[in-house]
């Protein structure tokens, strides 16, 4: 019984000594386990389920590893499920994480709201009614900000990102040194490129380019309807705001970026990964463009 309790810090041992190769002897000391107990345990004739154990760790050290640790234990159980058809509990996820000392690294973002003065405003019709019942029914968008740095100068790229609420896909995006007009109708006239006979309510924050009369006409044209968030309240664009958080704790908090074409290209890997291989919960655990596939063969 002794040995089922300790088994989490037996993990552990085993774990740093292959990985980090510190000796045995010093992590037993560490955690105050006898070091007969320890090599007791190692030889110790295997149950079924500490086999299964063992093959659960190799695949968590391994999606850990490719994922560059950002995957926290909700999302390693939903994809160790996917990618091998199996349907383990997150509590027992967590705990072999926990017991490797593995845990994502992903920070918190942190919001700031700039004021503008706008040509035009709309109400805020979507009024945090962030479900839909279809593809191209609502639309969110908005612009974020990175830095990049040369030496001591800092550098800014900003991404124009416009998301579907029914499949949280990332319908269009654009990336560019100015957060600019071109940068926010270049974004739109691809999606709506990409998307002709979408006409969804198209949502944003009051950021000048989206209260502008040019834009107002983009919309009109393509028989959109606006809604905008309230003045300071972050929380009305809810699903874009935590697409930024995401996109930036699992790729760009990380590391610092000396390049601009290296942050372009993680930020364009990201999306892909994102819209093709990020698994999500409210989704029925598949990705964007899986539940989005689903609808079309399911309306078909």
């Amino acid at each position: 019984m002794g040995e089922v309790r300790q088994e989490p810090l037996y993990l552990a041992i085993q774990y740093i000594h292959e990985t980090e190769k510190h000796p045995v002897s010093k992590l037993c000391v560490a955690l105050h386990i006898p070091r007969c107990s320890y090599y007791k345990w190692l030889k110790r004739e295997k149950n079924s389920n500490e086999l299964l154990n063992e093959q659960i760790i190799e695949w968590i050290k391994e999606l850990y590893i490719e994922q560059n640790g950002i995957l926290g234990y909700r999302q390693m159980t939903i994809a160790i499920n996917r990618i091998h058809h199996t349907a383990f509990n997150k509590k027992r996820i967590y705990r072999l994480m926990r017991a490797l000392g593995l845990r994502s690294v992903c920070r918190k973002k942190r919001y700031r709201y700039t004021p503008s003065t706008p040509e035009v405003t709309a109400e805020n019709i979507l009024n945090r009614d962030f479900h839909a019942d279809k593809p191209n029914e609502k639309w969110l968008t908005d612009v974020t900000e990175f830095k990049w740095y040369e030496g001591p100068v800092i550098h800014k790229l900003y991404l124009s990102a416009i998301l579907d609420l029914y499949d949280r896909r990332i319908v269009a995006y654009r990336i560019g040194p100015s957060n600019n007009n071109a940068l926010v109708f270049d974004t739109f006239d691809e999606a709506v490129g990409r998307n002709p006979d979408a006409h969804p309510l198209f949502h944003s924050d009051r950021g000048f380019q989206y209260t502008s009369k040019l834009f107002r006409a983009k919309l009109e044209k393509a028989e959109m309807t606006q809604s905008m968030s309230r003045v300071g309240r972050c929380i009305d664009n809810g699903p874009m705001e935590g697409f930024w958080g995401i996109l930036k704790s699992e790729m760009y908090y990380l590391r610092k970026f000396t390049d601009e074409q290296e942050l372009t290209d993680t930020i364009e890997n990201y999306i892909q990964f994102y819209n093709t291989k990020r698994y999500q919960k409210r989704l029925m655990c598949m990705t964007p463009m899986e539940y989005h596939e689903e609808y079309h063969a399911t309306a078909a």
